[in-house]
């Protein structure tokens, strides 16, 4: 007899109690397992339901191909045939895995062939740049000396003071008269200035999201440090740890120079706003002053080394002659723009602590500074005095950035950011948007005056208001780069967008979708 289900003669012949029908053992096992019921009648069925025969040896009938010779030799073709068809199939597939394993090992040696010939291009290179930096403070004293001899000389001569330290030629009285017109100017057309009609609504800022991100620094060494924005030309630099610095095209979404001759990371960076001289400063206690070529290129113009530790810190005047920076050397400098004389270096005797942070205030006759102690400075620039003192933080002052009224002024540290009266010398509200281990590394205010920007582990947007009214957060953007490190956030102009550096190598801007601007790149 034979399987009701598979037709053929069961190894286990069992019966079912209802149907009385005979089956295969495991075939009706695993249809009642999966089922509950007869494969036949379709009625209810459990394991209980079958009985188990007895049965003497069962013998297989041979197939029919078996039953003679013919049909044998017939099988044993078959076989035969399906034997060299896998035989075939399996000399091509070793035939392709020998191709494909020599074009590997051909590619890996052309590879290993590249990586050393970089390599002794890279070490040819470094070698070349190591001859070249020694070789530009050189002539860049000899093309100084041929163009401009009384600045030439006054450097070559200058002569020490008491206790070794250098004579400064100090801040003439007609420097002090031009900072003070422009003070004057400055101020009376503040008075009268307006908000212009250009700048972003709240609604538009509330809607910004990333419409780009580009990698302008090494991957070897990642992460944005500084970062400032030309408005006239809509043209973004970063200083990075790779110690570059980049000049980025965001319209046309294109780097336009990499500036490289620092030996450390850019921490701080300006454009000056006539646009063709740009400044970096860096860990390697130098400051660069760039100026653009007729190709579009930047040459290093100067090299400034006055002082002993890193220089934390660039600030441009309103006049756009002199700019000052600041060190943990515990002092600020006073530079002419076009001659890189360094016209005074100021020490505060009652304080030793290095300066971290510095900005000028919008009228330019003060400059605010951060020290590594939590202390906030303000100098009267003509006179190099101290004014004013601000404490409260705690940890270093990272930023510092004045309001365009120039009634208030934003310091952020480790603890948040703190807001001052510079009218009545006081602080009057605090932020400590992040958690204790979490330092807030940038704040500035936009050029309007509307919007204040705070950098950490996000960025997070407040809406200027006054001294008795609220600010409130109108947009917390989120750090998009992984390494929850906002290093600084900047506007761009009237607001219509931020760009954002990080601790990765990628410069990302935000703003409203469907704006005008490169994609990612």
């Amino acid at each position: 007899m034979n399987c009701s289900i598979s037709g053929e003669v069961p190894e286990e012949p069992v019966v079912s109690k209802k149907s009385g029908l005979l089956y295969e053992k495991r075939l009706i096992e695993r249809h009642i397992s999966d089922y509950g019921k007869c494969p036949i009648t379709g009625e209810p069925l459990t394991l209980d339901d079958i009985v188990s025969i007895n049965t003497g040896k069962i013998v297989k009938p041979r197939p029919l191909q078996a039953a003679s010779i013919p049909g044998m030799l017939g099988m044993f073709q078959n076989e035969w045939d399906g034997l060299m068809l896998s035989n075939f199939a399996l000399e091509q597939q070793l035939h392709t895995a020998r191709q494909e394993l020599s074009h590997a090992l051909y590619q890996h040696d052309a590879a290993c062939r590249v990586i050393a010939r970089l390599k002794k291009e890279r070490d040819e290179a470094r070698s070349l740049l190591a001859q070249a930096d020694r070789q530009i403070p050189m002539s860049t004293s000899v093309a100084v000396t041929a163009n401009t001899p009384s600045i030439s000389n006054a450097a070559e001569d200058e002569k020490l003071g008491p206790g070794g330290k250098r004579m400064r030629p100090g801040i003439s009285a007609g420097i002090i008269a031009e900072l003070t017109d422009c003070n004057a100017s400055l101020s009376q057309q503040r008075k009268k200035r307006q908000i212009p009609p250009t700048v972003a609504t709240i609604d538009a800022l509330e809607s910004y999201t990333q419409i780009s991100s580009h990698p302008l620094h090494k991957t070897s060494k990642p992460g944005i440090a500084s970062l400032d924005i030309l408005y006239e030309k809509d043209i973004i630099a970063t200083g990075g740890l790779d110690t570059n610095a980049v000049l980025f095209d965001r319209p046309s979404g294109q780097i336009l120079s990499t500036l490289s001759g620092h030996s450390k990371k850019v921490t701080s960076l300006k454009f000056v706003a006539r646009g063709d001289l740009f400044l970096t400063a860096s860990a390697d206690k130098t400051v660069r002053v760039w100026q653009e070529s007729d190709d579009g290129n930047y040459n290093c113009r100067h090299i400034l080394k006055d002082h002993t530790a890193e220089v934390q810190a660039i600030t441009v005047h309103a006049t756009n002659n002199y700019f000052v920076t600041a060190s943990l050397d515990s002092t600020w400098c006073f530079y002419e723009l076009s001659s890189g004389l360094c016209l005074t270096q100021v020490v505060d005797a009652s304080d030793s602590n290095g300066y971290t942070s510095a900005a000028f205030h919008p009228d330019g006759l003060i400059l605010g500074t951060g020290t590594s102690e939590a202390v906030v400075k303000i100098w009267d620039v003509k006179s190099q005095a101290n004014v004013a003192r601000f404490d409260g933080h705690v940890g270093a002052v990272t930023s510092i950035s004045f309001s365009e009224n120039g009634y208030f002024l934003a310091t952020a540290a480790h603890d948040g950011v703190k807001l001052w009266d510079l009218r009545k010398l006081r602080n009057f509200r605090t932020f400590a948007p992040y958690d204790s281990d979490t330092p807030t590394n940038s704040v500035e205010f936009d050029n309007s005056g509307c919007y204040l920007a705070i950098a950490g582990s996000d960025i997070r947007v407040y809406q200027v208001a006054n001294v008795k009214s609220e600010w409130n957060c109108i947009k917390t953007i989120p750090d998009l780069s992984g390494t929850g490190k906002a290093t600084c956030a900047r506007f761009g102009p009237d607001a219509k967008y931020m760009a954002v550096g990080s601790m990765d190598r990628n410069l990302r801007i935000f703003g409203l979708p469907g704006e005008d601007g490169p994609l990612e790149s």
